[in-house]
């Protein structure tokens, strides 16, 4: 879980999008291997100037750091011992910088996020943890499916947590590039968890960008919604499923989760529908949408009573429309990209009994690669329509500039990027 690095329906706090946050679920990367590249990095000759002053950038800020720790209520002591042998992490580094070639399709994510084997295993841990998931569906009002869901996603019930060593990988992401501020505020939160929880930073492994346990808490998470789920007076998220899931409903809670109201409902879309409509910031009562046409797709009834309601559609006008609720804004807290929250609301729709999404994804359509990406922001820059920053991340803004491409064009004008779509930019520029 990824707090504040992820994608909020597209890009942090931005429009409805098809852009994953896979790095938010722990990334496995087996212990030894990352000792064996840290020795390596520690022990072979450097002929790298640039090396050699990563290095000395980083041990610097390693001892400029404990003054600044020292201030926020941390013992000299806990500082030193989670200091003590740590270095760059040349994974954490690349990970922290590096920008997907492919984009996975929505599709793809949700092929092996929903898979069939994770719904069975998501349904046998309901079976086996009844009355701790009763009891915390009780007292916080939150789905037990939910949170079940979200364990699975984060972490595949416990088995995946990540393997790195957190105040490394933090302490790498901290003293330089784009997640310093992030990482900074997540290091003292974590030097703070081991000093006031007696933990041992040995034992605190987490993701590469410091998320944590079987549900993959942020360090500066654990300090505002961590509680202790089954009563032994410890907060163990690593090894209790009743801290790490009662943890996360209190976060569910805080953030405004509604009990007894959906995530969202899978929709069918009128002809003629005016997809310009279909954005996170459209939202209007059931009941409008019901006067536009908009209709349950397995037949039932729009639900009742359940406030107001925006239309996500996924892979665009090709895809599956859902109807997405205020519940499916609350997941998008805990993990802010609109891909992941669609996952964990089909997850648990699933290990209730729930149907699979019943209409067809365009599964011909061929992701953009990071270059396509660039050039689809170019096109529609040169062909006058604002996408702001041209740096191959396809945000808000540049899907409200397609928006506005498409609907001068006569297209549905649903913001989806495609390869069929930047041909037509390109060859409209080339046609001037």
């Amino acid at each position: 879980m990824d707090l504040r690095t992820g994608k909020v329906w597209m890009v942090r706090g931005t429009g409805m999008a098809l852009a994953l946050s896979l790095a938010a679920c722990a990334t496995q990367v087996p212990v030894e291997a990352q000792h064996q590249s840290r020795v390596a990095q520690n022990t072979a000759p450097s002929t790298s100037a640039a090396m050699n002053a990563a290095d000395a950038k980083f041990a610097a800020f390693i001892r400029d750091f404990r003054a600044t720790a020292i201030a926020a209520g941390i013992r000299p002591d806990i500082y030193d011992r989670s200091m003590a042998g740590i270095a760059r992490n040349a994974s954490v580094e690349r990970a922290n910088t590096s920008q997907p070639e492919f984009v996975k399709p929505v599709w793809s994510y949700l092929d092996s996020a929903v898979s069939d084997d994770r719904v069975s295993m998501g349904q046998q841990m309901e079976a086996t943890y009844p009355g701790m998931l009763s009891g915390l569906e009780s007292r916080y009002g939150v789905s037990k499916d939910i949170l079940v869901a979200i364990w699975g996603m984060e972490s595949n019930y416990g088995r995946q947590m990540g393997g790195y060593n957190m105040f490394e990988a933090l302490a790498t992401l901290a003293y330089d590039g784009p997640r310093q501020e992030f990482a900074r505020r997540e290091l003292i939160a974590a030097l703070k968890m081991e000093q006031e929880e007696g933990l041992s930073p040995k034992q605190m492994t987490s993701s590469w960008a410091g998320a944590f346990g079987q549900t993959q808490f942020e360090p500066t998470a654990f300090a505002s919604h961590a509680v202790d789920g089954d009563g032994d007076g410890k907060r163990d998220l690593w090894h209790s499923p009743a801290d790490a899931l009662a943890s996360s409903a209190v976060l569910l809670k805080n953030a405004g989760w509604t009990t007894g109201a959906p995530c969202y409902v899978e929709v069918t879309l009128p002809a003629g529908f005016a997809y310009e409509q279909a954005d996170a910031d459209t939202t209007k009562p059931v009941s409008d949408w019901k006067a536009l046409g908009v209709k349950r797709a397995n037949g039932a009834g729009l639900p009742v009573g359940a406030g107001n309601a925006a239309i996500y559609l996924p892979a665009g006008a090709r895809g599956p429309a859902f109807m997405a609720f205020d519940n499916f804004r609350t997941v998008l807290k805990y993990n802010n990209a609109a891909s992941y929250a669609l996952a964990v609301c089909y997850l648990a729709d699933r290990l209730h009994g729930g149907a699979p999404i019943m209409a067809s994804w365009p599964r011909d359509e061929q992701p953009l690669t990071s270059d396509q990406r660039t050039q689809f922001q170019t096109a529609l820059q040169a062909l006058g329509y604002d996408v702001g920053a041209i740096d191959g991340v396809l945000g808000r803004k540049t899907r409200n500039a397609l928006r506005q491409y498409q609907k001068a064009h006569g297209l549905a004008a649903d913001g989806f990027p495609t390869m069929e779509m930047l041909g037509r930019l390109n060859a409209e520029l080339k046609s001037r």
